[in-house]
């Protein structure tokens, strides 16, 4: 056995490494880091550079056998010197694959981050309270029964949500809020006694949240049956008081979509017998919870109800209950933001919040709810989701078909979007409409407060165009403008001004002149208190039509828009208000079980299928060049600058393909351009990473910010995230997720800001420019019609009509490279149409470069390959790089040699150094590609392995002299 030692001793180091470094991967992999098919596939490339040493073991093993009869000096000399190539193989192997594959993993896993400032973390605390406190709706306040009296100290807290609420969501846009200000705290906070009794009861019952995760989800709501309140626990509470507050929370998360039934296949929870009947979905109160509103309602005369959910639900059971007396909305608040509860409760803060949604009785009877969650077409693979809703999303949809009818509107809608009430009353005057020569359109609005108590309010200018019956699809209402108030004392007033673009007043005309049109006829100008309250009015009369062409194209854009997305319309019937929506039934109709036809399948591309085709006019760039120039030299130079291509000359082509294929959580190094690595976390609730822990703080999420209806803390919330990063040393933030809540069910719906576009662009470019001052590049995400989680990643086909796409979809995107400086944009996992979103030309090149006038990069989301994400036909198609680690499952281009892929990998690159040039990264001083600390560690250990292998040579070359000399 002894002399087989020296054989089996270097087999089980080389085994040992390889199973360390599959250790590592699958280690990651548990953690939710990397999923197992990119651990499979980079096990299986990082083996590939173990091949030469076990090709030398096995030499050394044979030349053992072929030399065991020489003389023992000689066998001294063959084993030692074979140990020694045995060890340097090993450490070169070791170094190629840390530095090559491994790199990026490296780079995230040992990231070396500072600290935030106790100042800064303390100043982030103080704006999530501030928008949590204007971004709290008051949906319900029977004849002013809030705020509570001085004499209501005591509270009966009931839900068992009142123990464990919803802080945010799940998935990238998670933050950690385990130091956070919970429910009950915030109430606490506001000077008020809770009852412990009843806290105590509930976590006994259940401790921890169930997980609504990316890969499972348990969507049980806990809470105790009526039956388990002993008839001492009631009683002990109505002594304690006469007041109950009622805590009703939701939680979505990435991944998944909440269950539209409960009882259908796939959905699991633990839930009370009866919860839910088939065909009952999350988004109404499930049978135990309306039982205990009814105990609690039965039980005491005040009951006040704080609905805890992002996404929103059906609430008609509020108006089913006279002891109701007030009722609150708060979307996921963040770590300090239950403060808000406390002191709206006690009146310290006057609730100035608006919904972001339009809350309907039955969101069974909204037009998207036949076509939202799981189709797919018959002996295929492909999935696909039809916006046959149109326009007509949200509050368009039901002022338009509900128009001149409130009767109608009113048992359809309990609160309009723009809804909320507060502790005093305002007046709002509007003067008259002036139109400047520029096209800027404007009126001042002045508003009063004649109530008693100090507050804000906000004031919303909508508008509704003339609409021919069958000509372009318009809404009868649209929000275009809105502002926010001061606080004001009783009696006082503040005058704002509204102003926007008589442009933004056009509509897509995708089925005719294929251009924004503003038709001639009458406008009116409307100030609302929501939706659908007119609180004054003003028409405007346009006396001709006006086209925006090749001959007068938009003021904001850089080329004319013109119909680039006739293939995304599909096979599809779209709803229209044609003589009063007479084809209602029928477009939202649950689409009939089909195969995809000819025209659908036309040009329809996936890893299976997919051919690079190369341009015959490209040619080969310069790459390598010793022009003598570093990136640093190219701080606040234009994007179109010629000088660019003496930097972009020297790029290697490995540099270049790095930079594109390992982008996850990151922008590597270019050694031959002097480009420094960067890092980008997530995510659109603040600052977080799954790789390394961090302290960022966890802000409201962006239902609650887009609540506030407050601009300025948008932007300051973006500035505080920038300010964030750049303190912990980050440069890119993946954020803000600026997608539409086309469906209340949406999983994702707390990480985007509303139904309306116009909302959330403003409220996108706003955090996009105050992330800009800190020199901290915004990923907007994701880059498009990414509205739904279900089969995101399973070839998902998207069906719209351009108009659709352009005024509701892509205008929240279009608001942020206009008016909020993005650099950066994050695109999307689904299909428009049959072209992946992430290799859309018309998207990524047309539309958002060539007509917005965006300089800067995309990335892909998370890069699972998942059957049809290549980075070959990404690069080719305007999508720059590939969030991967690994590189793994297509992130790698196959093709660096044909003139087109060369050509596009340097516009690719030339995009990522343009933003990474102009961001926090090179105006804190990074001049230059630097050693990050790992590396130097890694550095170092070769230093000292190779000291070690130097000793060893040595000693060994001693030993073998001396042997000679003493046989001689």
């Amino acid at each position: 056995m002894k002399k087989y030692l020296k054989i089996i001793i270097p087999i089980v180091i080389v085994l040992g490494i390889v199973g360390g470094g599959a250790f590592f991967l699958n280690k990651l992999s548990q953690d939710g880091t990397l999923n197992m098919e990119d651990v499979y596939a980079t096990i299986e490339t990082v083996s590939v550079y173990f091949i030469p040493t076990a090709i030398l073991l096995v030499v050394i093993i044979i030349a053992l056998i072929v030399f065991r009869k020489r003389s023992r000096t000689f066998k001294f000399w063959l084993k030692a010197e074979s140990v020694i190539a045995l060890l340097v193989a090993v450490a070169i192997t070791i170094n190629v694959v840390v530095f090559g594959p491994m790199a990026s993993l490296f780079n995230l896993n040992y990231a070396k981050l500072n600290e935030i400032s106790a100042a800064t973390l303390d100043d982030s605390a103080a704006l999530t309270n501030e928008i949590a406190d204007e971004g709290t709706v008051l949906l319900k306040n029977t004849d002013n029964y809030l705020p509570l009296g001085t004499d209501t100290k005591n509270l009966n807290v009931f839900g068992w949500a009142s123990t464990n609420p919803v802080y945010g969501g799940t998935g990238s846009g998670n933050v950690d809020t385990s130091s956070a200000v919970n429910l009950l705290n915030g109430i606490e906070n506001g000077g008020f006694n809770l009852n412990t009794e009843l806290s105590d009861f509930y976590t006994d019952y259940r401790s921890d949240r169930p997980e609504v995760g990316m890969w499972e989800q348990d969507w049980t709501l806990p809470e105790p049956t009526a039956k388990s309140y002993s008839d001492k626990l009631m009683q002990n509470a109505k002594d304690f008081s006469d007041t109950a507050v009622v805590v009703i929370g939701r939680v979505g998360g990435e991944g998944a979509d909440l269950p539209t039934d409960m009882n259908a296949k796939g959905i699991t929870y633990d839930g009370n017998e009866g919860d839910f009947t088939d065909g009952q979905h999350f988004l109404e109160l499930s049978q135990t919870e309306r039982d205990m509103v009814d105990l609690v309602t039965n039980n005491f005369e005040n009951v006040v109800v704080v609905i805890n959910s992002a996404n929103s639900m059906e609430l008609g059971w509020l108006n089913d209950y006279e002891n109701i007396r007030g009722a609150l909305w708060m979307a996921g608040p963040g770590t300090t933001g239950f403060n808000a509860l406390g002191s709206i409760l006690n009146g310290d803060v006057n609730p100035s919040g608006k919904t972001v949604d339009t809350y309907a009785y039955d969101l069974t009877a909204t037009p998207t709810w036949n076509n939202f969650g799981d189709y797919q077409y018959e002996d295929s693979d492909y999935t696909y989701i039809n916006y046959v809703e149109d326009i007509y999303v949200g509050y368009k949809f039901y002022e338009t078909y509900y128009e001149a009818n409130d009767e109608s509107y009113d048992a359809a809608v309990q609160y309009p979007f723009g809804y909320g009430l507060s502790y005093t009353n305002f007046t709002q005057e509007m003067t008259p409409v002036t139109v400047a020569n520029d096209g800027k359109m404007s009126f001042d609005v002045t508003v009063t407060n004649v109530g008693d108590v100090a507050g804000k309010d906000v004031v919303q200018s909508y508008f509704t165009p003339p609409y021919t019956n069958g000509g372009i699809e318009k809404a009868s209402t649209n929000l275009i403008a809105f502002e926010k108030t001061d606080t004001l004392e009783p009696g006082q007033s503040q005058t704002l001004t509204i102003t926007f673009n008589q442009e933004d007043m056009a509509s897509y005309d995708s089925t005719g002149t294929g251009a924004y049109v503003l038709e001639e006829g009458q406008y009116a100008i409307q100030l609302k208190a929501d939706s659908h309250t007119v609180l004054a009015e003003q028409n405007y009369t346009l006396g001709a039509t006006i086209m925006f062409d090749e001959s007068n194209k938009r003021s904001t854009d850089e080329i004319v828009a013109t119909n680039q997305f006739d293939y995304a319309e599909g096979e599809v019937t779209y709803l229209s208000r044609a003589d009063d929506f007479a084809n209602y039934e029928t477009a939202t109709a649950v689409p009939e079980s089909r195969a995809l036809t000819e025209a659908e399948s036309n040009g329809l591309m996936n890893s299976s299928n997919y051919e690079l085709t190369d341009d015959s006019d490209a040619e080969m760039p310069t790459t390598g060049a010793d022009n003598g120039a570093t990136l640093s030299d190219y701080v606040g130079v234009d994007y179109d600058d010629d000088s660019w291509n003496d930097l972009l000359d020297q790029l290697t082509i490995d540099d270049m393909s790095n930079v594109i294929s390992y982008a996850g959580y990151q922008t590597v190094s270019a050694d031959s351009v002097g480009k420094a690595q960067t890092y980008d976390f997530d995510g659109p609730a603040g600052i977080s990473s799954f790789f390394v822990a961090t302290n960022g703080s966890a802000f409201p999420t962006a239902v609650m910010i887009a609540a506030t209806w407050n601009k300025d803390l948008a932007n300051q919330r973006g500035t505080a995230v920038g300010t964030e990063a750049s303190e912990l040393g980050i440069s890119g933030w993946y954020g803000p997720a600026m997608n539409i809540h086309r469906s209340a069910f949406a999983g994702r719906n707390f990480e985007y800001y509303s139904e309306d576009a116009v909302m959330s662009g403003f409220m996108a470019a706003n955090e996009i420019a105050g992330a800009n001052t800190q020199g901290v590049y915004s990923y907007m995400k994701h880059f498009a019609l990414n509205d739904q989680e279900t089969n995101r990643t399973d070839l998902l086909l998207t069906w719209s009509r351009e108009q659709a796409i352009r005024e509701i979809y892509l205008k929240p995107f279009e608001m942020a490279v206009k008016e909020g400086g993005a650099t950066a944009a994050m695109s999307a996992f689904n299909y428009i149409g049959n072209k992946w979103a992430g290799a859309n030309s018309d998207l990524m090149n047309t539309v958002l470069r060539d007509e917005w006038g965006f300089d800067g990069f995309v990335s892909t989301d998370y890069f699972g390959g998942y059957g049809y994400m290549e980075a070959d036909i990404a690069i080719r198609n305007g999508n720059d790089t590939m969030l991967s680690t690994t590189g793994e499952n297509g992130a790698t281009l196959e093709d660096t040699t044909s003139a087109t892929s060369v050509s596009a990998m340097r516009t690719a690159v030339h995009n990522v150094l343009y933003t990474v040039v102009n961001s926090r990264s090179y105006s804190d001083g990074q001049t230059e590609n630097q050693l990050l600390p790992w590396e130097q560690t890694v550095r170092n250990i070769d230093i000292a392995v190779g000291a070690v292998i130097l000793i060893i040579q040595g000693l060994i070359v001693l030993l073998y002299v001396k042997r000679i000399k003493k046989k001689a």
